[in-house]
């Protein structure tokens, strides 16, 4: 294909949109297309997915620990680790914690301490922690991950109990956490908790110029339609929360991650907690952060990921619109590892992972799957007994069958 110099000029002149209005634009199309093809895929990429899906497949998923020249564990661990951190694109020098308290209230069974604490030099995050009252002290600690959902408004509450909460709160916990406030159920079971906000939910929420003040205060009062809209408005502008943070050079799960790793920090430097005996458990994006938690930190000797783990090459035909989100994906990190690789940056540490067999956001050959080679790689690691992946009937939510279970793991791991 050639252009002459006039129309190369008037191209250039006039922008892209002239360009569609030459005789060229058939040619370029056929040329810059991927594979135009009349034949259905099936997927929400139409005709660009048998390229991507392809791209996928050939992925040499090279620092996989299931390759045949890993043969040590614990040679073969510091340099995935690494390579995952590689991809945070975002490290925060170790600060002091800094806590101030600002509310402390008794419970019953445990007390509540509403406070904030320092992860970076210039990040303050607003946590809930909950220390049981007749626990022998130092107590086993879990940080207590939530979900994302798609709804902004609130974080750290909804893994908590209030008797001043939203009603539209207390009908969202009871079909995602069978009505319970997880965090202060393993406060009653004897554990020190703690909850904090992930960036861009609850306290950290997106707050713009002028809105009104509802969406600054979310008070009682609060419509359904308010709180509707909010959520709304923070869903659309999540791609530009992360363009923003790529253009400062950071990914916003590194944001997310870092925040998890000092929210462990602080947990283990208080002495109502036993540093030795320290688990993490979430929901839906809570529980893709306790995974990624227990395998990036060392210090978590079980974790249990809930509602969000797959292989993500299975993901891309159907399933990647309400999953492979901005804030928690790492572009990348694909060609070197899956998300059930990172199974063996765990071990020989435990890990429980649940998923429900009726949640539409995975494709089921690839929950599968992962659940396949996350038993493959605590099999290579000797440690198989310290794993388990269970598939319930259900959507995508904690339910009571699956607390249950997650806190008998607690009870034998931690």
């Amino acid at each position: 294909m050639s252009i002459s110099r006039r129309q190369f000029c008037e191209w250039m002149a006039v922008g892209s949109g002239a360009l569609a209005n030459t005789p060229l634009q058939p040619e370029l199309s056929g040329d810059l297309m991927a594979e135009p093809s009349s034949a259905a895929t099936g997927s929400h990429i139409g005709n660009l997915y048998p390229f991507v899906q392809r791209q996928a497949d050939q992925s040499p998923l090279e620092l996989s620990f299931l390759r045949p020249e890993f043969t040590n564990l614990k040679r073969w661990q510091p340099r995935a680790r690494a390579k995952v951190f590689e991809f945070l694109l975002y490290a925060p020098p170790r600060v002091a914690p800094q806590p101030q308290l600002i509310k402390r209230t008794d419970k019953g069974d445990y007390i509540e301490e509403y406070l904030t604490f320092q992860t970076a030099p210039d990040v303050r995050v607003p946590a809930y922690v909950l220390t049981p009252k007749r626990a022998k002290l130092p107590a086993p600690g879990v940080v207590v991950l939530h979900s994302h959902d798609g709804r902004y408004l609130w974080g750290k509450e909804k893994v908590v109990e209030s008797e001043q909460e939203h009603p539209w709160l207390t009908e969202f916990k009871k079909y995602r956490y069978g009505g319970k406030g997880i965090a202060a159920e393993l406060a009653r079971q004897g554990y020190v908790t703690i909850a904090i906000d992930m960036f861009y939910w609850g306290e950290r929420r997106m707050i713009l110029d002028d809105d009104p003040a509802s969406y600054r205060d979310r008070p009682i009062s609060m419509t359904e339609k308010e709180i509707d809209d909010f959520n709304r408005r923070s869903s659309q502008n999540e791609s530009l929360v992360a363009r923003s943070l790529h253009t400062a050079g950071i990914s916003w799960p590194g944001v997310v991650l870092w925040d998890d790793i000092r929210t462990l920090d602080y947990l283990a430097s208080r002495p109502e907690v036993d540093r030795n005996r320290l688990g993490c458990v979430g929901l839906s994006v809570g529980g893709y952060r306790s995974f990624m938690l227990a395998a990036l930190d060392e210090r978590i000797k079980a974790a249990v990921a809930v509602g969000w783990m797959t292989s993500f090459a299975a993901q891309i035909k159907q399933h990647v619109t309400s999953t492979i989100g901005f804030s928690f994906h790492l572009p990348g990190l694909y060609r070197y590892l899956d998300l059930p690789d990172l199974a063996a940056l765990i071990a020989p540490r435990s890990a429980l992972v649940i998923n429900g067999s009726q949640d539409r956001l995975f494709a089921l050959d690839g929950v599968k799957a992962a659940f396949d080679k996350i038993g493959r790689c605590y099999a290579k690691a000797g440690a198989r007994e310290r794993q388990r992946c269970s598939l319930y009937d259900a959507p995508h939510e904690f339910n009571l069958a699956m607390q249950d279970e997650a806190w008998e793991w607690f009870r034998r791991w931690v």
